[in-house]
């Protein structure tokens, strides 16, 4: 049986709960050095004067670098902005303009922390304020088009719109809205600097170690083989450490300076501006329906904040285009430029937010039809991408709806709103799709057999947290034909072979065919000397006629004719037996449209004289082709759950519309749930087959568990107690 699928325990579990795990900013380097970042408490402006005497007063001060004495960066990269997917505006301390509050404007670093700390509070910076944009009612008054959406147009039309919005029976014109979100992993963004000589090394909490060591490089003016980039354990990325922010590239200035090693770590409420966040979003859905609730119709615009120094879109409209057949459709994104800090990705990026929208669409639509909400969605069905036009790899949709709805109790449901109680309270019972696209990179690895019998295998991949450590264990694992415990899969270091970035749930789909491959030639190369050794067993047979398990390689004919991996790498000198390869997608993009699909179902329970909201129980059905582990994919799709849950009923970042500061700038006021949030989640997974996505049949799941549940929730609600609630979060407010 293979390894691959089986719930394997974390092989990185036991450093983890013992301690033994380094995350970025516990590396100890000799004569380290702590940064504290100063940052502004405008929103727009200019800085008029700084005065660090009382700064540099404190004792244990080496540095306190401003834009008046920071190095002057190659004129090229003046602006810090290179090529994405990681490429962004950065604060770099190169002019005195102020582009949002919270923006980097110094930096002080100290012998400690506590000194670092009381020196940056001593910092008196003189700020000459201009106007700035902070109501994104009045900013989405002028926008613009971004240049493009993920790669695809930032406007598409199918089809006579018009038309088939007149030819529908039924007609739906509403505006949703998803607020402003933060990330707040438990690890904040932290980095660690140290220079020998022209080499730099960096110690960074990253989802993409060669983008940092690339990045950083090219901000620098400096060759990237001189940098070298190690993330053992990332702490929580989600989105936000997909980029190199300000504080990477100004840690590696500041230790340069100070001719020590630098560690940085953003404050708590550092991460509320310089380092991204889920935009605001207004999106209007317009639907047309016939009476047997075929859609004639369907339009989605998206409008969202950038800021005032880049252009970041979330991407909404994305998942309408491809979820639902609908003959004319019309999708747009527009940017409403205001003085806040660029956004960025944030789990499942267009996908969560966009689905809360048109599934909470799909669902007033059909009380508008009088059609159950599922028979809704499998009477508009997709049997091919109908934006692309092109057939699915493979989609398990409709085995997601039925499963789901039988381990949910669907059929329970009472048509209409406020007709289901339960111990005096309201009850309400909704659902949604889920979906997210499957994404593919390039990605190389290299494996080595030992003479222990052991195998090392290496590529530059980092682990989110997700589990990657564990699945390529078991990919190499299965590949080599040893047990997972001889496997040691190593990441986080930037001269390992080559990786993608760790987001658009990429790793497993770019890097397990790598990993794969490689153990594959390792152990190929191993039998080739095993056939070509007089002294083997194995001698003069043929490749196909070996067989290996539990590390020794065997006639298949003939059981007893082998022998280990061991004896054979020690009879051979004993050096590691090692092959390098790399894999990359092809063009089956072309030929076919690649998702993942999911059905989400949510019990909610309304206390009716006071609002309040409880989940207490939701079930989740995807089709996510081969699943690499049973245990931790299930966790992954338990936490996106969770996170819907976030989305739909606590998170909100409120922005002071005076200053532009994050009110809520904290964990003690930025609402997430707890565990006496979160009821029953019952996730499961349907069997599903894709040949084409990719060599082992893996879908990314780390962002799909969050799509649809938003809109499952706000739909639960409105059957619950008859209210739409269009605006994200739901709190008891909008409920009385």
């Amino acid at each position: 049986m293979s390894v691959i699928g089986q719930p394997v325990n974390r092989t990185d579990g036991i450093s983890k709960v013992t301690g033994a795990a380094r995350y970025a900013a516990e590396h100890p380097l000799p004569r380290m050095a702590h940064a504290v970042l100063v940052t502004s408490t405008i929103p727009s402006g200019r800085i008029g004067g700084i005065d660090a005497t009382d700064a540099r007063a404190v004792p244990g001060v080496l540095l306190v670098m401003t834009h008046e004495n920071a190095p002057r960066l190659p004129d090229q990269t003046r602006s810090g902005k290179l090529q994405p997917p990681v490429g962004r505006v950065l604060s770099l301390l190169q002019y005195d303009a102020v582009h949002y509050n919270n923006e980097p404007v110094a930096l002080v670093v100290a012998e400690t922390l506590e000194q670092a700390r009381e020196a940056a509070a001593r910092m008196r910076i003189a700020y000459e304020p201009g106007p700035a944009v902070l109501d994104f009612d009045l900013a989405k008054e002028n926008t613009h088009p971004p240049d493009k959406v993920l790669g695809e147009p930032a406007d598409t039309v199918r089809g006579d719109f018009q038309a088939g919005l007149l030819s529908g029976s039924v007609t739906l014109d509403e505006t949703y809205v998803t607020p402003t979100e933060h990330h707040n992993p438990m690890e904040p963004h932290a980095t660690i600097a140290s220079w020998d000589g022209d080499r730099l090394t960096i110690y960074d909490s990253t989802q993409y170690i060669l983008g940092v060591r690339n990045i950083v490089a090219g901000t620098l003016g400096m060759p990237p083989e001189r940098i070298e980039v190690h993330c053992p354990y990332v702490g929580g990325g989600f989105g936000c450490k997909g980029s190199v922010w300000s504080h990477v590239v100004l840690a590696a200035m500041a230790a340069r300076e100070a001719g020590r090693p630098v560690k940085l770590v953003l404050d708590r409420n550092q991460m509320f501006g310089p380092v991204g966040a889920r935009p605001v979003t207004e999106q209007r859905l317009r639907l047309a329906a016939m009476h047997d609730g075929r859609l004639t119709a369907s339009s989605h615009d998206v409008t969202a904040y950038t800021s005032m120094i880049e252009d970041w879109i979330e991407p909404c409209a994305l998942v309408t285009r491809m979820l639902y057949t609908s003959p004319s459709q019309q999708t747009s994104h527009r940017l409403a430029r205001m003085h806040l800090g660029t956004p960025t990705f944030m789990r499942a990026p267009g996908e969560a937010s966009g689905s809360f929208a048109l599934e909470a669409a799909m669902d007033e639509l059909s009380y508008k039809l009088g059609i159950d909400p599922l028979e809704l969605r499998l009477r508009n069905y997709a049997e091919q991408d109908p934006g692309k036009q092109l057939p699915w790899s493979s989609k398990s949709l409709r085995a997601c709806y039925a499963t789901g709805a039988e381990r949910f109790g669907w059929h329970r449901r009472a048509p209409q709103p406020r007709t289901m109680r339960e111990g005096g309270v309201l009850v309400g019972l909704g659902m949604a799709t889920a979906t997210y696209p499957t994404n593919r990179s390039a990605a190389s690895a290299v494996a080595r057999i030992l003479a222990d019998g052991s195998a090392q295998v290496q590529t530059a991949s980092q682990d989110l947290g997700t589990g990657t450590y564990t699945v390529m264990t078991q990919v190499a694992a299965d590949a080599l034909g040893l047990p997972p415990a001889l496997v040691r899969f190593e990441l986080g270091y930037s001269g390992y072979p080559a990786a993608p970035i760790s987001g658009g749930s990429t790793t497993v789909a770019s890097v397990a065919p790598a990993v794969h491959a490689a153990a594959s030639a390792a152990r190929l190369k191993l039998a080739g000397m095993a056939i070509a050794d007089p002294r083997s067993p194995l001698h003069g047979a043929t490749a196909d006629e070996i067989a290996v398990e539990d590390g020794r390689l065997f006639l298949r004919a003939d059981p007893a004719r082998g022998e280990t991996m061991a004896a054979i790498v020690q009879r051979h000198g004993g050096a590691p037996v090692e092959a390098t390869a790399d894999a990359a997608p092809g063009s089956e993009k072309t030929k076919y449209a690649m998702h993942s699909f999911g059905a989400v179902f949510a019990e909610v329970h309304v206390d009716e004289a006071l609002g309040e909201i409880r989940v207490p129980r939701v079930t989740g059905v995807y089709g996510v082709g081969r699943l690499m582990n049973r245990k931790t994919g299930y966790s992954q799709l338990m936490g996106g759950i969770v996170w819907g849950i976030s989305l739909a009923l606590f998170e909100h970042t409120v922005i002071d519309k005076r200053n532009g500061r994050a009110v809520n700038g904290n964990l003690a006021e930025y609402h997430v749930p707890v565990n006496a949030d979160i009821g029953i989640i019952d996730v499961s997974i349907v069997d599903e087959e894709d040949p084409h996505v990719n060599p082992l049949g893996a879908k990314g799941i780390g962002e799909i568990g969050i799509t649809g549940v938003g809109a499952a929730i706000a739909n639960a609600v409105y059957h619950a107690t008859g209210r739409r609630v269009r605006e994200l979060p739901i709190t008891l407010d909008k409920l009385l």
